[in-house]
């Protein structure tokens, strides 16, 4: 046989000169490599055996009942298709048929049928025998149970809450707690150490779909410039097989009449995803056993995020209700709306020429709801928040490391293998520093060099890109603030009803907030694309890695992307404006924009609300919906009531998949709402009641995807959150910093508190007790019109009558003053004020938060001794126990060697 295998081996070398490489078998030891001839006639029919066992639909066996189905692969037939490409085809069916050869040559045994709907799709089902899985298991240092543990005892410690805590936990009679284990990494020698009481049991499906998987991505099937092709992915992306995924255990809306079936699938759609159970906790551990530890820490932090959100969101709506509750106490927003303060204040063009002068009474309503997030509450708030966020992240790194003991991954870091793609390109010999023995790498340090820079620069040319964009929002907003300033304002006396709403400032924010998160989506769609490919080309060596090197790319490019906008409003709209005689230009061209006379913390507001909306509902739409229409349509296209024929394997492979990077960008969707919720909050209290909300939906919503629109994902380990803790880490510290410059910037909150303290009483003021009274007029500049230039000169209505004066938003001398249109000594204490603010606010929270990272250790006194004990453990049973062994046989040929010696001497003596 091994004979036949040589022959056909160099038969298809031969047959192969004219593609792009040589297809490859594999020979492992005693394994016999069975002929390509008969393995493709094996998925050409379907025994009556098939019909007999499997006329139940969730069958996850082979034929014979006894053989588990731990992986599915699926292709479509060459030689039924109405058009095809004669060699091309045969091309593919030849890397097919070798790919499978090495898997059953691997020790994985195939069973292959077609499809009940559609006769040229057919499914090779792959099965792990016990050999296999612990071969496998001791390879990828998979922890697996000793013994019982003997610390975790499951106790409510909410004494009189436990009523409650029951009302919001998962029924334990429908989701039983899972037994706890000690655990260890497998060893086939000392197989005897672990906790084997049911071979069938012992490996979990997850598991056992994880080593099958592993398998999968390391078989070869082509060799081209001795350069090897493996791996299911590449075979799944070149179209050779359509798919590869692990089963369901059942439908998911009604257990499996299988005995044998865990229903868990069921159990998790009932008890986690199912809208009724959107108020009780998550089954961490039944996800974890389901799905991974990926997709569970992934589900454990969203969990945790969202319910220290609960706490933001009520101190926020506090904030709120304070702001709106005092608006009718706003002094200044009075002056504004007064028809004989506001209304008689004329205001001086804000563009040139064809903008016109304007009353300050029209912006009265915008001024009443800048009242609201303008206030004293949005202050304290800002301080809550530097606190809160530091909160959030060290209490989850404590919980993290629980959850890193319970899940046995707390040494993962010794456990990951090398990414195929990356094994794939290792044609370089090296010789390791450390072991003094060869080893492969896929290019030198001076390619590795090259390719790092080549990599920074797309990366920067990219981010210019965006940076691009935005000022092509800017322009925008320069150009049609014109246009609404001239046909807007019609009637000045404001008592127009859309005028009264729709002030230039607000149509020109509203608009570019919306064609500024239009083009944010456009982008991310292209900016996705280009990260992944430049990742790529960086070839980084694990999947860790991998992630974390994309994970940076594309939080930088969606940090620009969401930010910039944000940061324009923030802390350059109306920061650089000049005075109106001499006005700044953008470009040298546009004039630049001016805040409301009540700043610009109203518009950066609009902005937030119109991003994480618009964000919210479309990442619904594309993440649920889309997904929901495609397995709608594809029901309506197959047979009605097919389900109750169909078998399991192919319900799921007509479910949409996943894909390797779909949590990936769950998690980039929860980090950017957290910049959002963290960054800007001084201007938006609300934002983290609206991120409680969408959070809520979005546990259910993705737990309803994950266990009825998509296949199941291939089980995978993470001992954390990898590369997006550091990145939540930099969002807290950046985040004091741009709250403390928005309340002194962008706010109004310092210079009322200066001319409250210092210039509404003497020497600078008029009152003779502090009040706010008169702060519209100190704030507002006299411009003289006489002094326009012919360029910045606006074009006044015959409204507004004669007038030689107006007034502008700035701290400036009056003209015949010495010092005309120079800033005031009241310009100098604000700025004096706003920088002693941002110093103080930030060494205060700076040094909360120092001191709470101090006081709360990231592992707790509890999880450290539960990790020790596990380790005493293992070492007494997997040492100590051979150890008593090794000296038992010590003593035992000690005594022979003495009996010996001793029969020996004995004839001598006598």
């Amino acid at each position: 046989m091994k004979k036949m295998s040589r022959n056909v081996l160099l038969q298809m070398e031969e047959e192969d000169d004219d593609d792009d490489g040589d297809i490859v078998l594999e020979n492992l030891g005693q394994t016999i490599i069975p002929d390509l001839g008969s393995l493709e006639s094996q998925h050409d029919f379907r025994t009556p055996e098939f019909e007999e066992f499997n006329g139940k639909s969730d069958s996850l066996f082979f034929n014979d009942g006894q053989r588990r189905i731990d992986f599915v692969l699926v292709y479509e037939d060459e030689s039924r298709k109405e058009t095809s490409k004669k060699g091309t085809n045969e091309k593919q069916r030849r890397k097919r048929q070798a790919y499978e050869s090495n898997l059953i040559c691997h020790g994985l045994q195939l069973e292959a049928t077609r499809s009940v709907l559609d006769d040229k799709l057919v499914f090779v089902k792959v099965h792990a025998p016990w050999e296999v899985l612990c071969t496998y298991a001791e390879i990828m240092h998979i922890k697996l149970p000793l013994k019982p543990n003997d610390l975790k005892n499951r106790s409510s410690a909410f004494g009189t809450l436990n009523w409650f805590t029951k009302v919001l936990s998962v029924d334990e009679s429908i989701i039983k707690p899972e037994q706890e284990f000690f655990t260890a990494p497998f060893e086939k020698n000392r197989m005897n150490d672990f906790y084997i009481v049911d071979r069938d049991a012992f490996f979990n499906p997850a598991t056992r779909s994880r080593i099958v998987y592993f398998i999968l991505s390391r078989v070869k099937y082509q060799l081209i410039n001795n350069v090897s092709k493996f791996g299911i992915n590449r075979l799944v992306n070149s179209g050779i097989y359509k798919a590869a995924f692990p089963l369901h255990d059942c439908k998911f809306r009604r257990q499996s009449e299988d005995p044998s079936c865990p229903n868990e699938r069921y159990l998790l759609y009932r008890e986690w995803a199912h809208p009724r159970s959107i108020y009780k906790k998550q089954p961490l551990d039944l996800i974890r056993k389901y799905y991974g530890e990926k997709i569970g820490i992934y589900f454990a932090w969203l969990g945790y995020y969202t319910q220290m959100l609960l706490l933001a969101a009520v101190v926020g709506v506090a904030c709120f209700l304070y702001g709106y509750l005092n608006q009718d106490n706003c002094t200044w927003s009075k002056e504004v709306c007064h028809p004989d303060i506001g209304g008689k204040i004329i205001m001086c063009p804000q563009c040139d020429r064809l903008c016109p002068f304007w009353k300050l009474n029209i912006t009265c309503e915008s001024s009443k709801k800048l009242c609201i997030f303008d206030s004293f509450g949005t202050l304290v708030f800002a301080v809550f928040m530097g606190v809160w966020v530091t909160l959030f992240l060290e209490f989850w790194k404590r919980r993290q490391a629980e959850l890193e003991y319970e899940w046995d991954t707390v040494e993962l870091q010794q456990e990951e293998q090398a990414r195929p793609e990356y094994e794939a390109r290792c044609t370089h010999v090296v010789i390791n520093e450390i072991t003094q023995e060869e080893e492969r790498i896929p290019f030198t340090a001076w390619g590795k060099c090259i390719r790092i820079t080549l990599c920074a620069s797309a990366v920067f040319f990219w981010i210019l890109l965006i940076i691009a964009s935005v000022i092509g929002i800017i322009v925008y907003r320069l150009s049609v603030f014109i246009v609404f300033s001239a046909k807007l304002p019609k009637n000045i006396n404001g008592t127009d009803p859309i005028q009264k709403y729709l002030t230039p400032q607000t149509a020109t924010s509203i608009t570019a907030s919306i064609i500024s998160f239009i083009i944010i989506m456009i982008l991310n769609t292209i900016y996705e694309k280009v990260a992944i490919m430049i990742t790529n080309f960086e070839l980084p060596r694990t999947q860790t890695d991998y992630e974390n090197s994309l994970t940076m790319k594309m939080f930088l490019f969606q940090f620009v992307n969401y930010y910039s906008s944000c940061f324009y409003i923030a802390f350059f709209k109306g920061k650089f404006v000049g005075y109106p005689g001499d006005p700044v230009y953008w470009l040298g061209k546009y004039r630049n924009e001016e805040c409301d006379p009540g700043g610009c913390l109203l518009e950066l507001t609009t902005q937030l609300t119109i991003i994480m909306g618009g964000k919210a509902i479309w990442n619904n739409i594309q993440e649920v919906l889309l997904p929901w229409i495609m397995n709608l349509i594809g029901r309506f296209h197959r047979v009605s009531g097919s389900e109750k024929i169909t078998p399991r394997w192919e319900q799921d492979y007509h479910l949409q998949p996943m894909g390797k990077l779909g949590l990936f960008y769950e998690y980039l969707e929860m980090i950017i709402q957290f910049g959002f919720v963290t960054l800007f909050v001084a201007s938006f209290p609300l934002a983290p009641l609206l991120a409680l909300v969408n959070n809520i939906l979005e546990i259910r919503v993705d737990a309803w995807k994950l266990t009825t629109q998509f296949r199941r994902l291939v089980p995978e380990k993470a001992q954390d959150i990898g590369a997006w803790q550091p990145i939540m880490q930099g969002i807290a510290i950046l985040a004091v910093v741009t709250n403390a410059m928005i309340i002194a910037f962008t706010s109004d909150m310092i210079p009322r508190l200066v001319y409250y303290w210092s210039f509404s009483v003497p020497p600078y003021g008029d009152h003779t007790s502090y009040t706010m009274e008169g702060y519209i007029n100190n704030t507002l500049s006299i411009f003289k019109v006489a002094d326009f230039k012919n360029k910045s000169k606006g074009n006044p209505y015959s409204e507004l009558g004669n007038h030689t004066t107006c007034r502008y938003r700035d701290f400036r001398y009056p003209p015949g003053h010495p010092q005309e249109y120079k800033h005031n000594i009241y310009y100098w204490h604000v700025i004096a004020a706003k920088l002693a603010f941002i110093i103080v606010m930030e060494h205060i929270i700076y040094s909360v938060k120092f001191f709470i990272s101090y006081a709360i250790p990231d592992v707790s006194k509890r999880t450290k001794s539960k990790i020790q004990r596990e380790k005493y453990l293992t070492q007494k049973l997997l040492h100590e126990n051979h150890l008593k062994d090794m000296t038992k046989n010590m003593g035992v040929i000690a005594e022979r060697m003495i009996e010996a010696v001793d029969n020996n001497l004995r004839p001598k003596l006598e």
